[in-house]
């Protein structure tokens, strides 16, 4: 190894720039394709557009699932259809997310509160916004959120959240 490839010479090194601003590829893209092109799960996303909350039932075994299946896990049947869940839910757990996200995710200021929800006929989890951490309890009502996703691609997606109820904010 000579000076020049250590740099322990008088030779200069090449300098180099991290622009301000960093475009984002598709595959940081932490929400899903929503069109019946991209995935056979559109009518959920469809429905949620619409202000719907929805998952799919199994017509065999009647066992209801979330996220949203193309084919029933507890049975293997591919006859399954969209049903309503409630957008009214308590707080199973929580938990505050305090640092270290993920490239991409500058719109989430830190510290944020994320949650399972108890919705009765499933769990499941997402972010609770306007609640901090110490605002909240187990067993909390919260109610179903729907947000618009901006992201780099030129369709129109959405995403549930959730919130409390009025008045339930500590």
């Amino acid at each position: 190894m000579t000076d020049a490839d250590t740099n322990g010479g008088n030779t200069e090194r090449e300098r180099v720039s991290v622009p301000d601003e960093v475009e984002l590829p598709r595959l940081l893209d932490f929400y899903e394709l929503q069109t019946e092109d991209q995935t056979q799960i559109h009518e959920f996303y469809e429905n949620l557009r619409d202000g719907q909350l929805t998952t799919t039932q199994c017509t065999d075994c009647e066992a209801i699932h979330f996220p949203p299946r193309i084919v029933c896990p507890k049975c293997t049947s591919d006859d399954l259809e969209y049903v309503d869940l409630p957008h009214e839910g308590e707080l199973f757990a929580f938990s505050e997310v305090r640092g270290g996200l993920p490239m991409g995710l500058s719109e989430h200021d830190v510290p944020y509160v994320v949650g399972v929800v108890d919705l009765g006929p499933v769990r499941l989890s997402g972010r609770v916004d306007d609640a901090a951490y110490s605002d909240l309890e187990i067993g909390d009502p919260v109610s179903l959120k729907i947000v618009e996703i901006d992201g780099p691609t030129d369709e129109e997606r959405v995403f549930y959240r959730f919130e409390p109820q009025d008045g339930d904010s500590r």
